[in-house]
């Protein structure tokens, strides 16, 4: 049964870990991760302090992207295990009281799926309408302009059929017609198959695409390139996606999804909302009304911005009670915060801390990638070892997703202790991946998974970060300062984002301590807050208490 204690709304107080599956722990030594290799780490992950963990697609597939190309969507595949290893994985993490949500891919299917193989012979097949087909224009060429993200039109020729059909990812990817109610209802009964066998929740996949534009109208262009969805050198960036995702319909369903996690006390849901700003916000705001979503994110905190003016627009106001949004800066499809947010690899232990600090004290529920709290780099894989389609299309300038998908470094030893000796990783392991491994830090004061559990431990304890409730400073230029605020508890955030030092005039009223802060961030004469570069503070006015993390 689903972990059902506590409050309904435990996601609100909750940190949530992603795990990729097939980088997370190999238990077998056919050098991919499995669900057994999950259950052997859940020790680790209670450790670390994590409330619910988010598994990466695991259902049978094809993998030809890696399992967001769903066979069927009720069956384990093989390389993971089976179902009773799922079953054995979601009992030992709710004895841990760790909950488990599993990623569910609805939009699309693979084209290895019973019902589209059955569709693409033609066109009196039960399961035609179950798929988005279309007749060619009178040259030949596919019905519309639509873009697949994964490079190229987002439509591919059935000879059988003589018909196009829509794939907004790979061709191996056809997208799923929800304006059929047999699909919307199929949705539906995989979501509580899963709900019945225990699951806590989902994260649902491209949310924003289950439904298209019926009359297929052309997207006009966007007079722009690169997006917060897509490199500069996709041209998927080149339209404004009006008719291929973001449609109004969305909404019907998801309040058909609302009621049927409202049957199952404590399940939730978290969106992922793959679209451009100007967008993004209005249907966070749509999908996470009562009664639908708990939970939506965009790939605004997943972009390079790394400014104060960057952080306080994805938050949405200046003071008050923002959007509850779920907040991460990596995931399986990004380049590593790590990375992304340093000018060279030297800043990154540095910027790994900052970025841990800053993301588990922004109002909201943050959600740790796996090695975020090792503060991994992104990797350099060869082109010759690349496996990820997307990265093989757009190389070199683009080199795709499998540099945040290596697998994770538990220590030193062969493989960095994600396989066996002499099993094979799927992707390379980085060279300089076990150096950061958890054996290397777990007993390190001053690594940062020492720090990520402190900050974990105290975002738990201190009631200001329990609220929605934020202040922001104006600041000058670097400077990012906002108060948590619970009451009359409340925790001041100080952020020097800049590569210069600062020094930051706070009320001289109070007497001030620092909670837990970057070595090297002191208070001075006349409540004067020191912070070199890249440095930062949880202050509390009136409490003795001080706290300074290496």
């Amino acid at each position: 049964m689903a972990l059902n204690q506590g409050a309904p709304d435990w996601w609100r107080k909750a940190v949530l870990y992603q795990v990729y599956p097939r980088s997370f722990q190999d238990s077998n030594g056919d050098g991919i991760g499995d669900l057994k290799g999950i259950e052997q780490r859940l020790g680790y992950l209670s450790d670390l302090g994590v409330d619910a963990i988010w598994i990466s697609p695991f259902f049978k597939s094809p993998m030809r992207d890696f399992g967001y190309d769903v066979e069927d969507h009720r069956a384990v595949d093989p390389i993971f295990g089976d179902l009773n290893d799922f079953k054995r994985l979601l009992d030992a993490a709710h004895r841990r009281g760790i909950r488990v949500m599993i990623d569910l891919v609805l939009s699309h299917a693979s084209e290895t799926h019973e019902w589209f193989r059955d569709a693409r012979l033609s066109t009196d097949s039960r399961y035609s309408d179950c798929f988005v087909w279309a007749d060619a224009r009178p040259d030949g060429g596919p019905p519309n302009n639509w873009l697949s993200i994964f490079g190229g039109p987002a439509w591919t020729w059935e000879p059988r059929r003589r018909q196009y059909y829509l794939h907004n990812f790979l061709s191996s990817q056809p997208d799923l017609n929800f304006h059929n109610p047999v699909v919307q209802q199929e949705a539906l009964d995989v979501a509580r198959w899963w709900l019945e066998l225990g699951v806590d929740g989902f994260r649902l996949d491209t949310v924003n695409f289950y439904f298209h534009n019926v009359a297929l109208k052309d997207n006009p262009p966007s007079g722009r390139g690169r997006t917060q969805v897509v490199s500069e050198s996709n041209p998927y960036g080149f339209q404004e996606h009006l008719y291929d995702k973001n449609q109004p319909e969305v909404l019907n369903f998801l309040d058909r999804l609302g009621n049927l996690l409202a049957e199952y006390p404590g399940s939730m849901a978290l969106g992922e909302v793959g679209a451009e700003r100007a967008w993004a916000d209005q249907l966070m705001e749509a999908y996470s009304a009562p009664g639908r979503l708990q939970l939506c994110y965009t790939f605004d905190l997943l972009s390079d911005g790394f400014s104060p003016d960057h952080f306080r627009r994805v938050i949405g106001i200046q003071s008050g009670t923002p959007l509850w949004r779920c907040l991460s800066f990596s995931n399986h499809d990004v380049v590593r915060a790590a990375t992304r947010f340093s000018r060279d690899e030297s800043e990154a232990p540095l910027v790994s801390k900052l970025a841990m600090a800053l993301l588990l004290s922004l109002p909201g529920t943050p959600c740790l990638y796996q090695g975020d709290e090792l503060g991994l780099t992104e990797a350099d894989v060869p082109f010759d070892k690349l496996v990820d389609p997307y990265g093989i299309t757009f190389w070199p300038t683009f080199k795709g997703r499998d540099g945040c998908r290596t697998p994770m470094p538990w220590n030193t030893g062969p493989n960095a202790g994600f396989t066996t000796r002499d099993g094979v990783p799927w992707l390379p392991i980085s060279e300089d991946h076990p150096a950061l491994s958890v054996s290397e830090q777990e007993t390190a004061e001053s690594s940062v998974l020492t720090l990520v559990k402190d900050l974990i431990r105290i975002r738990k304890t201190e009631l200001g970060f329990a609220a929605g409730e934020v202040r922001f400073y104006e600041m000058e230029d670097g400077i990012l300062m906002f108060d948590r605020v619970s009451g009359e508890d409340v925790v001041t955030c100080v952020f020097n984002l800049s590569r210069t030092r600062h020094t930051v005039q706070l009320d001289p009223g109070p007497i001030w301590s620092i909670v837990l802060g970057q070595q090297g961030a002191s208070i001075g004469s006349n409540e004067r807050l020191e912070l070199p570069p890249l440095a930062w503070a949880y202050l509390k006015s009136g409490s003795p208490d001080f706290n300074s993390a290496p």
